[in-house]
């Protein structure tokens, strides 16, 4: 795939176009929609960071909060569905806390 350069005007509209998207289809399906857009976003601001390269104090800080409520809505997501598909036999003793993302 080859990478796609664009201005940060041209990155602001299209993040205002999906949110208005969004706001204005708030139906069935749009948390996958979310997911998507934040996931896209992360991994392009991920491939353009260099190794070591500092970001300013506030935006470690919203990165940091939006980890922890991305791992505690899949977290929950996740025991939810396993618990779900599980009996009271082994896997049935996990608990929320037995989940482990990312670190």
């Amino acid at each position: 795939m080859k990478n796609i350069i664009i201005s940060e005007k041209q990155l602001e509209k299209l993040t205002n176009r999906v949110k208005n998207s969004l706001t204005e289809n708030q139906e069935e399906g749009s948390a996958k929609q979310q997911l998507f857009t934040i996931a896209t976003l992360a991994h392009k601001m991920w491939e353009e960071m260099e190794d070591g390269e500092q970001l300013e104090d506030w935006m470690e800080t919203k990165i940091a909060q939006s980890e922890q409520s991305i791992i505690s809505v899949v977290k929950t997501f996740m025991y939810d569905e396993v618990s779900s598909k599980t009996s009271n036999d082994g896997m049935g003793k996990l608990s929320f806390d037995d989940l482990i993302i990312g670190k």
